[in-house]
């Protein structure tokens, strides 16, 4: 499995990644985030993966290719497992978060891939 998390920052908080991270994975609510309209990033998810197999709400099926990945939100995260998806969805998703201001945090470097970054 990979594993994507995204999040937004309110203005004037940067907080350190890791941190974050573990509490977001806890699902606990973390002050400096902003929430994300979530069923809306779902629906942009949902649309650009249209001809994959959507297996239940969260989760799609490549049923022609490689992978398939997981989406697990909380009021101001979006998690994404990826099971043997190829970079190229991958980067789809990534794009999808970042129409959203979310930049991708990968927890397996651990970096986060923001304006942020020297």
């Amino acid at each position: 499995m990979y594993e994507l998390i995204f999040w937004k920052y309110s203005e004037g908080f940067y907080l350190n990644h890791h941190e974050v991270y573990e509490a977001l994975i806890e699902e606990q609510e973390v002050e400096g985030l902003e929430p994300l309209p979530v069923g809306v990033i779902l629906n942009r998810i949902s649309s650009l993966f249209s001809k994959w197999e959507k297996v239940d709400d969260n989760s799609w099926k490549n049923n022609e290719g490689k992978g398939a990945f997981q989406v697990i939100t909380t009021a101001q995260s979006v998690r994404i497992d990826c099971y043997g998806t190829e970079g190229k969805a991958m980067d789809i998703l990534v794009n999808v978060l970042e129409e959203f201001k979310c930049p991708l945090y990968d927890p397996q470097v651990p970096e986060r891939y923001d304006d942020m970054n020297e």
